[in-house]
């Protein structure tokens, strides 16, 4: 039977990737407490469905950054797409175009940023880190910035890469099986991720090479929400990197509702790790996000059907969405509140 939900696209990717492969993308660090507790949160939020409401139309289409888009579920950065298939990122980028929604480029794509834009008229951000010095990393964004890459997106969860027991065991690098192939030409390499440690200042730095929106990923306390604002960004995607960083740390999507109070509005929030059901991105939309971000299952529906699959991955979504804001009387995206979640009772 074809696949018709993500945890079928999950079951099928495992068969037919190879194993080493497999737990790369599947893992987290350490116990991959967070990986499973990604879903656990998500499960334990219970919806308050009104009834008697017009649902005859229901609305998706949303704005990012200015950016029109069909559905707020966007394809997350997440490296070496060719692991999957060997269209790789040029692939997903289609798939993401066809599907009316953004594709997060990873610095670490097995396909040049140049090539990806080349293969798609949808539009398309650059997620990056610090690389090696701030002389390669800024040569990056200006690639970026001529390719017509719309967004820089910072990753700020990784002053060390997570302690990834699975590949440890597996003695898993990335470069082994498919290129870097944004630094052919440079000494970057994943292991150490990088030399520099980002701060601050880095995000400043950033900020005076391009005049594009600049995103920052991996934000989780109000604190460093309220510290982008100060320094000038336009989004922050609260994320705990899908459980492979710090393992224990708090779920996104019980982070999400005080970074959504302490921005206030200040600038565009989004949120990744561990959709994987129509009723997640709603849970996520009514708490304050205003799009997801998808990675392991983007894998998996190229693993499975290559930019067919992935473009298959994000029409369940989007058809469950549409569901579960039918059945819970919200037709539209502006009608998404807190109300619509009860959330667990605290724990003392």
């Amino acid at each position: 039977m074809d696949p018709i939900n993500l945890f079928d696209y999950e079951q099928l990717a495992q068969q037919r990737l190879p194993a080493v492969i497999w737990d790369h993308i599947q893992g987290g660090s350490d116990d991959s407490l967070t990986v499973r507790a990604n879903r656990q949160a998500f499960e334990r939020l219970r919806l308050r469905p009104r009834v008697l409401v017009d649902v005859s139309v229901i609305e998706t289409h949303t704005t990012v950054l200015g950016t029109p888009i069909q559905l707020p579920i966007l394809v997350g950065p997440t490296a070496g797409h060719m692991l999957a298939h060997p269209e790789g990122e040029c692939a997903t980028a289609q798939a993401a175009e066809q599907a009316g929604t953004i594709m997060i480029v990873s610095g670490f794509s097995s396909r040049t940023i140049e090539d990806i834009r080349a293969s798609t008229q949808g539009p398309l951000w650059l997620q990056l880190y610090s690389y090696h010095s701030l002389e390669v990393t800024g040569q990056f964004v200006q690639r970026a910035t001529a390719a017509g890459y719309q967004a820089i997106m910072l990753t700020v969860d990784t002053a060390h890469l997570g302690h990834r027991e699975q590949d440890i065991r597996n003695n898993f690098q990335r470069s082994r099986f498919v290129p870097l192939a944004n630094f052919i030409d440079n000494d970057v390499s994943e292991t150490p991720l990088r030399h520099l440690v980002d701060t601050w200042e880095t995000v400043d730095w950033l900020r005076t090479i391009t005049h594009l929106p600049i995103i920052l990923k991996g934000i989780l306390t109000p604190e460093d929400a309220l510290l982008a604002l100060q320094h000038g960004v336009s989004g922050i995607v609260v994320s705990n990197h899908g459980g492979r960083q710090l393992d224990g740390a708090i779920t996104s999507i019980e982070a999400l509702p005080d970074i959504v109070q302490a921005v206030n509005g200040g600038c565009e929030v989004y949120l990744d790790s561990g959709i994987r059901r129509g009723s997640d991105v709603l849970k996520a939309l009514a708490l304050g996000a205003r799009a997801v971000l998808i990675g392991r299952p983007v894998f998996w529906g190229l693993a499975v059907n290559g930019g067919a699959g992935v473009h298959h991955v994000l029409e369940l979504l989007h058809a469950e969405l549409t569901m579960s804001m039918a059945l819970a009387g919200r037709p539209t995206l502006s009608s998404l509140d807190p109300s619509l979640i009860k959330m667990p009772e605290r724990r003392v």
